[in-house]
């Protein structure tokens, strides 16, 4: 379930501090996308190639991944 401001997309590569660039499904974009809180907490790993759901920030160049597809 998307809301209007979570988009899914996936990761294609892992940087270090749980930061990850994630292509945009339907944009040409990348964003570069941190880990959400709740995600560090219950140590949900993500990898490469995983599908994750990104909320964007406002200017859409950041994002916050929230859920692993």
């Amino acid at each position: 379930m998307q809301t209007e401001a979570a988009k899914e997309g996936k990761v294609y590569e892992a940087l270090p501090g749980l930061m990850f660039r994630v292509k945009i499904n339907g944009l040409e974009t990348e964003v570069l996308a941190h880990l959400a809180g709740k995600m560090k907490m219950h140590n949900i790993r993500v990898l490469p190639g995983d599908r994750v759901l990104v909320e964007l920030s406002p200017d859409g160049e950041k994002g916050r991944i929230v859920r692993r597809l």
